[in-house]
């Protein structure tokens, strides 16, 4: 999970691009353990462990929402030839994962104004933009673009492989969490190294 955190692309793709120590790790792991508004959970592509996806500043009262995030093994990825397949999986797998078991009205995330591949990839996920904003993060200045994704939007795959909108909740959380091949890691006692 850090080594791919830490790699170059990964960094220069977040907001805080400095290489992140063991021990700054170990601090952020203890205290997601104990949050009730966080989920961590690894991502699965060939079933290899191959990314993260972050779920934070979770709301479960009147409007459900929650904050996203995710990165990928970019380089373990690139060399077996499997970056676009998995990057389209993992949005699809989180996307699921925030409407169907976390039950959200509504998905936010950020994204740098810059990181324009991303920016196409959102929309095909019918995230919308809003206003970007300046920030100063690690001696650099950059343009953060907040993005939010409503229930009623999403775009999802019927068993047709078509691309059509569900608002509906999906019942079967096992199934889900089984074919979405992530893993919550606030189920389990291990570190996802």
């Amino acid at each position: 999970m850090l080594s791919w955190r830490n790699q170059e692309i990964n960094r220069q793709a977040s907001k805080n691009s400095h290489v992140i120590s063991v021990e700054e790790h170990l601090r952020w792991w203890s205290a997601v353990r104990a949050d009730p508004t966080r989920r961590v959970l690894t991502y699965r592509h060939d079933d290899l462990p191959c990314g993260v996806v972050t779920f934070f500043d979770l709301r479960f009262d009147q409007h459900r929402t929650g904050s996203w995030g995710f990165y990928l093994d970019a380089e373990g990825l690139a060399a077996r030839g499997a970056t676009l397949p998995a990057w389209l999986a993992v949005m699809r797998a989180a996307v699921d994962y925030a409407f169907d078991v976390l039950e959200l009205d509504r998905l936010d995330g950020e994204v740098l104004a810059d990181n324009t591949v991303v920016r196409q990839m959102n929309r095909r996920f019918r995230f919308v933009e809003g206003t970007g904003r300046q920030e100063v993060h690690n001696g650099r200045q950059i343009t953060v673009i907040p993005i939010s994704l409503h229930r009623s939007d999403r775009r999802v795959l019927d068993f047709s492989g078509k691309s059509t909108c569900r608002s509906h909740h999906v019942s079967s959380t096992p199934y889900i969490i089984q074919r979405l091949a992530i893993t919550d890691h606030r189920r389990t006692r291990e570190h996802p190294a």
